[in-house]
């Protein structure tokens, strides 16, 4: 339930059913996960934290120094890539070891693969109408 006068996360995107009041929302897992996905890579600092880990893994620590930003910041950061499944953070010692998942970059790039086709298909069908409309090529009014 949310609160009065305030719109259900559900409801901005479109996707959401009432039953006896209660709002339920009607996302996949898949919806979820690339929601998830797009809004961490949403923020500069994470697409950088990203392909700094994706090239060698780091310690938060290490990411932190590159920042000019708190430990807290940047260990916020991280927790954002990792709960989208972007990074895997592991002990090591007292450290904590952040490393790029490639699998779950591969996705997002399969993901916005789909889009692309489907945006390309609509421009061919597009295309292909206009092509229909088209009477040829029309005399040029300046010539005699």
């Amino acid at each position: 339930m949310t609160a009065p006068g305030v719109a259900p996360p559900c409801a901005r995107v479109g996707r959401c059913v009432t039953y006896n009041h209660v709002v339920v929302d009607q996302r996949t897992d898949e919806d979820r996960a690339a929601d998830r996905l797009f809004r961490a890579l949403a923020d500069t600092t994470r697409r950088d934290i990203l392909r700094r880990v994706l090239v060698e893994p780091a310690s938060v620590s290490g990411l932190a120094a590159r920042y000019e930003m708190s430990f807290a910041a940047v260990q916020k950061h991280v927790t954002v890539l990792a709960d989208a499944h972007l990074v895997v953070k592991q002990r090591r010692g007292r450290e904590q070891m952040v490393r790029g998942d490639v699998g779950t970059v591969r996705q997002a790039a399969a993901l916005l693969e789909q889009l692309e086709q489907l945006w390309r298909a609509r421009v061919d069908r597009m295309s292909a109408v206009l092509a229909d409309l088209d009477p040829g090529p029309r005399p040029d009014p300046g010539r005699p």
